[in-house]
């Protein structure tokens, strides 16, 4: 005698197998992330249609795409995932102190963020911060990470935001640097060496960007590229060139005096800083205390 499922649900397995390969759209990608074989994805998945009676997915040549039917059980799968995520997170959270994640790049965490935290530490210190950093863009799509710190436009799928701070762009040399070059007009500048930071989110400003809305486009440019605005701002600060910089994350090194603003142009940037958060489960109280108290902040 068959016993019956108390939810009526499929195998989890092939729940599992499906959210995967929904979200990468490969089912190669979806077995390396499961640990097995995309023969054995596959079949949880044909097992999951055949339960269900109708395709999920649309196979194409060297390529997967959803049917209707196979969107809509994947944003049920994803919202249900991240609950479960975030509560066996918080529950296992040790000495029975409540936890957040919060998620940023590289140079927001440590030019912005880091600076500013030991203020809420001190003053919610039964809350546990962890933090995850990258500079990929997909690097913060994690179901664990509660807050996000973007840059952009406000609006990202399936999150909420609320903005933090507009902000400035100039660029910046080392005090070195700046002594040997002078810059008086923007053709002085186009001239030297510009570090650029390219490839880690679109809506990041580029030296181009920056020459045609300061009115002086169509310039022969000498850039280096980087990926990583850290690593921009470190080759500036040894005098390897010019690089943007962003007044909210440059200005602790301006006031340390490892970099200087090396001419009056500058533009607004033109997308602002926001702190997000899933559309789709309501925040803890601890990530909802942190939201708060980062909107509270002066940039």
């Amino acid at each position: 005698m068959m016993v019956r499922r108390y939810y009526s649900l499929p195998s989890l397995k092939a729940l599992a197998a499906f959210e995967a390969s929904a979200r990468h759209l490969s089912l190669t990608k979806a077995a390396e992330e499961l640990n097995v074989t995309p023969g054995a994805i596959s079949k949880q998945v044909r097992m999951l249609e055949d339960e269900l009676g109708n395709p999920l997915f649309l196979r194409r040549h060297r390529a997967l795409e959803l049917t209707r039917e196979g969107e809509t059980m994947s944003a049920a799968l994803r919202e249900g995932f991240e609950r479960i995520s975030s509560t066996f997170r918080q529950l296992k959270t040790s000495g029975g102190q409540s936890s957040v994640t919060i998620g940023c790049t590289m140079a927001m965490a440590h030019l912005w963020l880091m600076p500013r935290m030991g203020a809420f530490w001190a003053n919610h210190q039964d809350i546990v911060v962890d933090h995850v950093i990258s500079d990929h863009s997909r690097g913060l799509d994690r179901p664990d990470i509660d807050l996000r710190l973007r840059y952009g436009s406000g609006e990202w799928p399936d999150e909420l935001s609320a903005k933090l701070y507009d902000d400035r762009i100039f660029p910046v040399a080392s005090p070195d640097f700046a002594r040997e070059h002078s810059v008086e007009t923007l053709d002085d500048l186009a001239q030297l060496q510009l570090l650029s930071v390219e490839g880690i989110d679109w809506d990041w400003t580029t030296w181009a960007d920056f020459f045609r809305e300061a009115g002086c486009a169509d310039r022969r440019l000498n850039v280096r590229r980087f990926n990583s605005h850290v690593i921009a701002l470190q080759a500036a600060r040894t005098g390897q060139g010019v690089v943007l910089g962003w007044a909210s994350l440059v200005t602790p090194l301006i006031e340390a005096g490892d970099l200087v603003q090396l001419s009056d142009a500058e533009i607004a940037a033109p997308q602002s800083y926001f702190v997000t958060w899933s559309a789709r489960r309501p925040l803890s109280r601890p990530a909802t205390i942190l939201r708060d108290w980062l909107l509270s902040l002066d940039d």
